[in-house]
């Protein structure tokens, strides 16, 4: 059972040798090392403990889907913060992810996602009052 929580929006810029700071706070509760991978419109990131839980849900799945689980491993990749706290990320991720100069990290609960900071705000834009709303109703606080 995970006994943190990752969350909060933080923008930094990556440099043109694809270093870029992360978030003392994230970093508090990752740790100084961490996997990078490929996520969905944006690189996912991950303390040691919660990628080998993810890659344990990666082993269960079957047919086609285990060719997106191959390259989601494939592509992952160790970083470790520098005395200033910057992380290098490769430049084949970068690409990927479409990460530019502004970018912006967010703590998702169990891990945490580097976005280019114009594709982020275009995915917040597109979540609807209605739809926050209704995940807000759902809960009984």
């Amino acid at each position: 059972m995970m006994n943190f929580s990752l969350k909060g929006t933080y923008q930094h810029s990556i440099d043109v040798k694809g270093r870029m700071a992360f978030p003392q706070k994230l970093r508090d509760k990752l740790g100084s090392a961490f996997i990078v991978t490929i996520g969905k419109n944006c690189l996912n990131v991950y303390s040691p403990d919660e990628w080998d839980r993810y890659c344990s849900e990666l082993r269960t799945l079957t047919g086609a889907k285990t060719a997106a689980a191959k390259l989601i491993v494939n592509r992952a990749i160790d970083v470790e913060s520098d005395s200033q706290g910057r992380v290098l990320i490769t430049k084949e991720l970068r690409e990927y992810a479409g990460l530019k100069k502004d970018v912006t990290v967010v703590g998702v609960i169990n891990h945490a996602e580097i976005w280019d900071s114009e594709a982020y705000n275009t995915f917040t834009d597109s979540i609807s009052e209605t739809e926050l709303a209704e995940v807000l109703d759902s809960f009984a606080f």
